[in-house]
């Protein structure tokens, strides 16, 4: 066989390689339950994640998949899914969980872990007490004003929920918002106990048939340092229709 036709057939074979490739991962699901997405990412990186991806899917509880915006902008091979397309703060990534409805932002530096009866969580990777975390009930209730005003709604989940029989509550502001129709209310808040005191901001609302609640916080001691960094992931907190 002549070199010209050898590298003709393996040109043929790459290309039909790819060509499979591609269409293994455009028939499964493009962007799987959860993805977080990086500001920028090279064609290696992402080819790298993917083919890893691939191999661990079954095993992976959230799935997750980095992707880079840019290369996927100037590539007509994927389709962007426009929940993706906004514009995530710089040292942010995005999460979207399309299976279960929501979407928030994170610190890029942070790892995902998991957190008992939560569906999705990411904490600083040395300080165990700054992270966000993501869960829902099933409630028949459509709207967050059908449970009462704010205040009473606020009042009742910090000081019988989310605070420990040792812990002492303190709610240190409230505000409401509606972004496409859904409201919202977040909370600041402080659990002191013996030992020490955290500080968090929660985000919750209904939509989809659920009472979701995002709390992202860190002790006390380095609130004040770190609190404009973690009001941006409880204010980027965003129900989806399913």
């Amino acid at each position: 066989m002549s070199i010209s036709s050898s590298s003709s057939v393996s040109l043929s074979l790459v290309s039909t390689l790819l060509s499979q490739k591609l269409n293994v991962h455009s028939s499964t699901q493009l962007f799987p339950r959860a993805i977080p997405i990086t500001a920028a990412a090279s064609n290696e990186s992402v080819t790298s994640t993917t083919e890893k991806l691939v191999n661990e899917e079954s095993n992976c509880k959230r799935r997750l998949l980095l992707l880079g915006v840019g290369v996927l902008s100037s590539t007509s091979l994927l389709q962007v899914n426009p929940l993706l397309a906004e514009e995530v703060p710089k040292n942010y990534r995005a999460f979207v969980d399309k299976e279960d409805g929501y979407s928030y932002y994170y610190p890029s530096d942070w790892i995902d872990f998991d957190f008992r009866a939560h569906d999705s969580a990411f904490k600083d990777r040395t300080k165990q007490l700054q992270n966000v975390r993501v869960r829902f009930i099933p409630t028949d209730k459509k709207d967050l004003h059908e449970l009462g005003p704010m205040e009473q709604v606020v009042t009742d989940l910090v000081t019988k929920r989310y605070a420990a029989p040792n812990q002492r509550p303190n709610i240190i502001g409230m505000e409401e918002r509606a972004i496409d129709g859904k409201n919202y209310y977040s909370f600041e808040y402080v659990l002191t106990s013996p030992n020490y005191s955290s500080v968090s901001i929660a985000t919750i609302g209904i939509s989809n048939g659920r009472f979701y609640t995002l709390i992202v916080g860190a002790n006390e001691r380095r609130w004040k340092r770190f609190r404009s960094q973690l009001k941006v992931v409880a204010d980027s907190f965003k129900m989806l229709d399913i």
